[in-house]
């Protein structure tokens, strides 16, 4: 390379861009949390210890409530969208594992379940837009898509959507017509 010629670098990524995309995309701290209790319920149920608590039932409930929160865990970072019912099975079971697996794995399993289900129970997806393209500024809108609707179809001139004003919802594909100033008294 002669000092005459001079090549580009190419600009460094942010490293973890599309991981921390699909982290930040679901519940994924809670559900590694409740998972991390079930595990450690199930791994205090299977230690070699002399001072094992044995209180309530050790058949099948001391092994399938444990079972059931690492399940649990995984379901909610693999489908975000039933959050809420993982997020009250986690929290139900957390708390019957201090009937039925050595006081909840000692306490320590039981807090994790139960942090992890109120962390599930209080996420919500997010709802800002992402940017489409080069073409305006990130979240500007876009003037193309204000004129359609999501079905593709052209909205009527005055015409609103199910994003009103007054917070009011309306069924997908409907339209209610912009009030008239008669109408609107």
């Amino acid at each position: 390379m002669t000092a005459g010629e001079h090549h580009p670098v190419p600009a460094a990524r942010r490293p973890g861009g599309r991981w921390r995309r699909w982290r930040r995309g679901r519940p994924f701290t809670a559900g590694v949390l409740i998972a991390l209790g079930g595990l450690e319920m199930l791994v205090t149920l299977r230690a070699p210890l002399g001072v094992l608590l044995h209180v309530g039932p050790q058949g099948l409930a001391a092994y399938l409530v444990p079972a059931v929160l690492v399940l649990c865990g995984v379901l909610l970072v693999a489908t975000p969208q039933q959050r809420v019912f993982y997020a009250v099975l986690a929290l139900l079971l957390g708390l019957v594992s201090w009937l039925t697996s050595n006081l909840g794995g000692f306490l320590v399993g039981m807090l994790l379940a139960l942090v992890g289900g109120a962390l599930a129970f209080a996420w919500t997806p997010d709802k800002r837009p992402r940017p489409t393209g080069a073409t305006g500024a990130p979240g500007a809108p876009d003037p193309a898509a204000e004129d359609e609707d999501e079905d593709g179809g052209a909205l009527l001139p005055g015409a609103r959507t199910a994003e009103d004003e007054d917070g009011s919802a309306l069924l997908p594909g409907a339209r209610t017509p912009d009030p008239t100033p008669a109408d609107r008294g």
